[in-house]
């Protein structure tokens, strides 16, 4: 592993990082040549909500969400604090959405993944894979997400953990339904399973770096191949 991505994050010797668009379909954040509120794939500049979404993540993941103030956001983006008032009545709101157009990602592709055909134990790797990726994919949010969920009010922190728990509930039935077929190893808590490898995907944020040897597909390939081979019978 490189020392880049050794370092850990707030290293005050890591370099800033990018401005990330992490929306479905764009270029991934290591992409050369990426200018802050641009989209990679066009080079026109971001809608401007897209374009708060993108600096608040930013700045969120490499400040906290604390240390990051209104002023801090608009500045970055290039847009007045009317402009995002527009969109945002607080700094609260920007964070939910972070946290949830990850997850909605996240879900809308564990469900095509667990409602396609083929062997359990198959469609288990490959939704270990895809979380990964996406995870790395979209890093600032996952950051984000792992620190500063507990800063928003309890009722919104409610509604948080009810989606991630939906998000776990459905890559466990995964689990239970390879066990059930003779797949999987049944003996082995199917609770246990979820919370070993989700505390592995929410510390990538502590190591990884976009540019180091390794890139997310190939982890997440690991991540799948490491679960899997714990689960295997025999």
């Amino acid at each position: 592993m490189s020392a880049a991505r050794r370092r850990p994050a707030g290293d005050p010797s890591a370099p800033p990082r990018p401005v990330r668009a992490a929306l479905p379909g764009t270029l991934r954040s290591d992409a050369p040549g990426r200018a802050p509120g641009r989209d990679p794939r066009a080079g026109a500049e971001l809608p401007v909500q897209a374009r708060l979404l993108a600096v608040a993540s930013s700045l969120f993941a490499e400040r906290g969400f604390a240390q990051t103030s209104v002023q801090d956001i608009v500045e970055r983006a290039g847009v007045t604090k009317g402009a995002m008032y527009h969109y945002y009545s607080a700094k609260d709101d920007l964070l939910q959405e972070i946290y949830t157009r990850l997850l909605d990602l996240q879900s809308r592709r564990l469900a095509g993944i667990a409602d396609g055909g083929g062997p359990a134990a198959e469609r288990l790797r490959a939704a270990a894979a895809d979380v990964v990726v996406t995870t790395l994919d979209h890093l600032d949010d996952a950051v984000v997400s792992m620190r500063s969920m507990h800063m928003l009010p309890e009722s919104r922190q409610a509604a948080v953990r009810s989606g991630r728990r939906r998000y776990h509930e459905r890559f466990r039935a995964l689990v239970e339904e390879g066990q059930q077929a003779g797949e999987l190893r049944p003996e082995v808590s199917a609770d246990l399973v979820v919370h070993q490898f989700f505390g592995g995907v929410h510390h990538l944020g502590t190591w990884y770096r976009p540019d180091g040897e390794l890139r997310p597909e190939e982890i997440g390939r690991t991540f799948a191949d490491l679960l899997l081979r714990g689960l295997a019978i025999g």
